[in-house]
């Protein structure tokens, strides 16, 4: 692996990160002023590059500079500090992964944005695609939007398994946009001139599921007055979306799984065999793999739905996507709204990109809806529902105050399910273990 540069004049903390990454055993490389890290460009290759705003002959946005015309695509990371917004912003806008806040509030913090860098770093190598290749993947469908190179690389796979009759599984939390991605699926299939029917299992009361996906004859039950086709009958050619799938119960699971052996079924209260023949997408939140070691769900149907699987990483994890969404929610709601000159000011910018997104994708439709109603032109941090828990400004008096809204997070979400850490750390993303560390930290409370 090549090492990480550390450019910053600072020594003491330019000491502390090269500690603290060698104690993860990385080989790291340092430089004290813009022309020594010129001169270390020239010298080797580097696997990312954490750069201070400001040194004696320069700053961080001339190293950045010089590392994209001479080392194009080396990850970069922006050093910042307090009232340095407007050019974080820049940095992120010529394309930085990431930023540091200056003075470091925890080693755990550097670990964690230089294995990220490193895993985004590793998955572009090992999936080159031409130039060309890029420009194309993400007009895949004209409605997804991805910047990340995550996602771009999910899009990719999309192209290969799209043409098949493979039933795939997505992964990933609620709001990452699953359905999004089941009907681009859908769009490029020998299907697609076929029916798409979306049906979330977890929305659906147990005694009506079954009848929702196998449908049901006339006076099989109390209230089946007549004849009603459920969704596998509907999607019959097309394409069936199985959301939230880890919720079926036992049952059900086993139902579903002859479906998908046999290619028929009954409705509920016939004997007459009904052909399935659709493409089963499903999705879900849960790890499924957990769900069937703990006997909540069948390993067999597992096996069958994971033929193909694709986990859709959160948002708060891609970034680089939170810009080009809210850019593309916010054309949306423009026209909708009838507002065209609506506009993003840096100090909105640098706030959506420091939200944690517990919601993922949903919220941030929403959180720009909501911004467009309140702004005139330009949407300011004021306009943001997390405002109040961000102090921002696009010139030199705001500065992010993250643990602030860390700490408000981690309140609301133990507030909305009643004190349950599990159910708060699900909806937050994190594990228990890290819930319940920041709760003893934030001297918070919350049953167990």
């Amino acid at each position: 692996m090549d090492p990480i540069l550390i450019v910053d004049d600072d020594s003491g903390f330019r000491e502390l990160l090269e500690a603290i990454l060698r104690g993860e055993g990385y080989e790291v490389a340092t430089a004290a002023k813009v022309a020594e890290a010129r001169k270390a460009c020239g010298a080797g290759r580097y696997s990312l590059v954490i750069s201070d705003l400001k040194m004696p002959d320069g700053d961080g946005l001339d190293v950045q500079k010089w590392f994209g015309e001479h080392a194009p695509g080396t990850p970069f990371v922006l050093i910042t500090g307090f009232g340095t917004v407007a050019t974080a912003v820049e940095a992120m806008k010529r394309g930085a992964l990431d930023y540091l806040e200056k003075p470091l509030r925890s080693p755990e913090e550097l670990r964690r944005l230089v294995r990220r860098a490193m895993a985004l770093k590793t998955e572009e190598e090992d999936h080159a695609m031409p130039a060309e290749g890029v420009q194309q993947t993400p007009g895949l469908c004209g409605h997804v939007v991805a910047r990340d190179q995550r996602m771009l690389h999910i899009l990719g796979l999309l192209q290969k398994v799209a043409p098949t009759p493979a039933n795939v599984l997505l992964l990933g939390e609620s709001g990452v946009g699953k359905e999004v991605i089941a009907r681009c699926l859908h769009a490029h299939s020998r299907r697609a001139g076929k029916a798409f029917v979306a049906v979330n299992c977890a929305a659906l009361a147990p005694t009506l599921i079954e009848s929702e996906l196998f449908g049901h004859e006339k006076g099989s039950f109390t209230s089946a007055v007549e004849r009603h086709t459920g969704v596998f009958e509907r999607a019959h050619g097309g394409t069936l979306f199985l959301d939230e799938i880890g919720e079926l119960d036992p049952g059900l699971q086993s139902k579903l799984l002859r479906v998908i052996q046999e290619k028929v079924f009954e409705r509920v209260g016939g004997t007459k065999p009904v052909e399935a023949d659709v493409r089963i997408i499903a999705a879900t939140n849960r790890e499924l793999s957990k769900e069937v070691q703990a006997g909540r769900f069948r390993a067999d149907l597992y096996f069958r739905l994971n033929t193909f699987p694709i986990e859709i990483p959160p948002l708060r994890e891609r970034p680089a996507d939170v810009d080009a969404l809210a850019e593309q929610f916010l054309a949306q709601v423009s026209r909708r709204f009838e507002k065209p000159n609506l506009r993003l000011s840096d100090g909105a910018r640098y706030a959506l990109r420091a939200h944690s997104w517990p919601g993922n994708v949903r919220e941030l439709e929403n959180v720009m809806e909501r911004a467009a109603i309140l702004a005139e032109d330009e949407i300011l941090p004021e306009h943001l529902p997390f405002a109040e828990d961000v102090a921002v400004g696009a010139g030199a008096t705001g500065g992010l105050n993250m643990r602030d809204v860390e700490r408000r997070a981690i309140e609301a979400a133990l507030k909305k399910h009643g004190g349950n850490r599990t159910h708060a750390a699900q909806e937050l993303g994190i594990s228990l273990r890290t819930l319940q560390y920041r709760i003893k930290e934030y001297g918070l409370s919350g049953r167990e």
